[in-house]
């Protein structure tokens, strides 16, 4: 049974009648996805406030874990989405997923803009011969 045929199941499995407040699975989904990209972005934020006092290791740590978190929220905001078969409201986490979508996006951006950043500095000091 491929992942395809489970997630359909499920989906079909889910009452069309749906609360404002209740949680479904999607939408606990979505938003530990939306969770997951806000803290990538904090975590960005964090070293590359680092990155530019220059002190500890330039932020790298901060850098490579923002690009981590922001690509696995990107990834899962995205499968919310490609799996909801309603609109926002219809339980299926659509808003939490293109949250999720947005905020990954920002955090694997941020990253990866921190991690050339880091490598360019570390080149320098290399090329310059100061020890770091």
């Amino acid at each position: 049974m491929s992942i395809r045929h489970l997630l359909a199941a499920h989906v079909f499995a889910q009452s069309a009648d749906v609360g404002a407040y209740t949680l479904t699975f999607d939408r606990v989904w979505a938003t530990a996805a939306a969770l997951l990209g806000l803290a990538g972005v904090i975590i960005g934020g964090l070293a590359l406030a680092r990155s530019r006092r220059r002190t500890g290791n330039g932020g790298r740590r901060g850098a490579t874990m923002a690009l981590a978190a922001g690509l696995l929220a990107a990834v899962n905001g995205a499968l919310v989405l490609v799996t909801a078969d309603g609109g926002p409201g219809s339980g299926n986490g659509v808003v939490g997923g293109a949250a999720a979508l947005v905020l990954g996006l920002i955090a694997a951006i941020l990253g990866g803009l921190l991690t050339a950043r880091s490598r360019r500095i570390a080149a320098r000091v290399e090329e310059r011969g100061v020890a770091a």
